[in-house]
Parts: C-alpha cells; structure tokens; sequence
C-alpha cells in the first residue's frame, strides 16, 4: 500500500483481505471506508469469465436502478417535430437536429446521455468521432434509438445504467452514492448484477462471474460474494 494517503490505509485496514462479503455487510463496509468530503459515488467491478475480443461474447446492456443513481443526469434528444415537443415535456435538458449538431461539433459537450429517434440518425452519424468516444453515441442496444422517447427520458433520469464489458474483461459502473442507505445499495447492486446475469452469452463456457468488488470513490476494494447478490435478486 506504499504511497497510499493515511486516509485511504485507515480505510483500507477495516477490509478483511481475500474475504468475500455479504451484501449488506459489504454495503455498510463501503460506507464506512467513504473518506472523502463528497458524497463518493459507489461503484462496482465485475470480473467476467468472458473473451470479448469474440462478438459473441460481448457483454452489454441497461438496468434501471431501483433507487437510481443519485446523480442528475443530463439528457439531450435529437428529434423533430412533435417528437421534440414529447421528449420536451418528458424533461430533456436539451433537444434539437441539425442545430443540436452543429453545436456539439463546435465543442459542447455539457451532458451525460444522448437520445435519438431513428429517422435522425442520418444527422447523429456525423457525430460519432466525438460521441463515440465518449460513450456517448446513441445505440439501439442501450435504447438510446427510439421513438418512445418518453419512457426513454423516464428511464435514464431515474436511475438506468448502461454496462459495457471492456477489453480485460470486467465491468465497471456506479450504482448509487455512499450517501444512500445499506438496503438501497444492496438492491441497487442486486438489480445490477441481475441484469448482467441475463445479459450472458450463450457462447460462454465455465464460470460467468469471476469476482465482483464495490468500492466508494478513492475507497478500498470490497469484495463481494456474488451467489449472495444472485439470491437477493431472486428472493
């Protein structure tokens, strides 16, 4: 742990090493290792016995959180029309076409979510150096495309998550704050890995989980024992 803040090695001293907790004991562990002067998000790493340099062993899809993010989440739609005016009255920060484009190629980028309705796509395509590198760029297998904009809009700014397998491997994404309650992160966490247990490959041989390790910001890893948080989603 050398180069550690003392901060982080006295948070760091109450995680039994090599122990995998349960649940709700890992939820108030996380808690507890929250040193920093923010509400820290909390965020989970799921190690999958996956290969996703093969297509059809990549892992992606969305969850809504049942106690959301605690996050604001700023949403912008490319539509038209009485589309625009739906996804306005359904609470998007932003919503526009060829304006709306013209004004990210120029540099904005002041949101976390972007929506389109498919026939728009033609204007979102040109976007895709600058979305796309930014996880940004909308994609039906997240439901970013779609005419039911309001759903959509519904979903994301009440807690749905997109997760994404990466290279190594492994899953990362937040699913709530330090701030909520030791039952509202354990259901969280539980909806999360639900989801990515139905998101399985069927070309996926052997173990599916690897491990599963929550953290808050800056925190120590906490590791979690997975059959606990498959049972609570099931219960």
């Amino acid at each position: 742990m050398a180069g550690r803040g003392k901060k982080y090695q006295q948070a760091a001293a109450l995680v039994e090493r090599g122990r995998a907790y349960e649940p709700s004991t890992a939820m108030e562990l996380l808690k507890q290792t929250t040193y920093v002067g923010f509400d820290a998000s909390a965020e989970a790493h799921i190690r999958l016995g996956v290969d996703p340099r093969h297509a059809d062993q990549m892992v992606r899809g969305t969850v809504v959180l049942p106690h959301g993010t605690g996050k604001r989440v700023r949403v912008v739609v490319f539509a038209q029309a009485d589309k625009a005016q739906e996804a306005l009255r359904a609470g998007a920060d932003e919503v526009g076409g060829e304006d709306l484009a013209k004004k990210i190629e120029a540099g904005w980028l002041d949101f976390d979510v972007a929506l389109a309705t498919p026939d728009m796509m033609g204007v979102v395509g040109r976007l895709g150096r600058i979305l796309g590198r930014r996880g940004l760029m909308p994609n039906p297998k997240s439901g970013t495309i779609t005419f039911d904009l309001e759903r959509a809009i519904s979903e994301v700014k009440g807690g749905r998550v997109e997760f994404k397998v990466d290279k190594a491997g492994i899953i990362h994404t937040p699913f709530g704050k330090a701030s909520f309650e030791p039952q509202q992160l354990s259901e969280n966490l539980a909806a999360l890995i639900d989801a990515i247990n139905r998101a399985r490959p069927s070309a996926t041989k052997g173990q599916y989980f690897k491990s599963l390790t929550v953290a808050s910001t800056m925190g120590p890893g906490i590791r979690v024992d997975v059959p606990a948080v498959l049972a609570a989603a099931a219960a």
